[in-house]
C-alpha cells in the first residue's frame, strides 16, 4: 500500500519546520514519488485549507511554506464560529 502522498508532503515540511516549493518537489520526487508541480500545488492546496500549513510568496515564482504549531486550535476556533 502506498502512503498518501499529502501525508508524506505534510510529514517533511513538519519536520523541516519551513520550506520552499521547489525544495518539496525535489524531497517528494527522491523519495520515490513520482509528483507533478501540480499535484504538488493541488496537495499544498488541500493542507492549507485543512489549516495544517500557511504559504507566503517570497519571490515571483518562489513560496515558503510553514507547518502551524497548533493546527487543532484553528480548526476548533473555526467551528465554534
Amino acid at each position: 500500500m502506498r502512503y498518501p502522498l499529502r501525508y508524506a508532503a505534510f510529514e517533511w515540511i513538519k519536520a523541516k519546520g519551513s520550506t520552499t516549493d521547489e525544495d518539496l518537489l525535489e524531497a517528494l520526487n527522491k523519495n520515490g514519488s513520482k509528483c507533478s508541480p501540480d499535484e504538488r500545488d493541488k496537495l499544498l492546496m488541500q493542507l492549507e485549507i485543512i489549516g495544517l500549513i500557511t504559504i507566503r510568496w517570497v519571490s515571483k515564482d518562489k513560496r515558503r511554506i510553514e507547518a502551524r504549531e497548533n493546527p487543532g486550535e484553528v480548526r476548533a476556533t473555526r467551528l465554534n464560529e
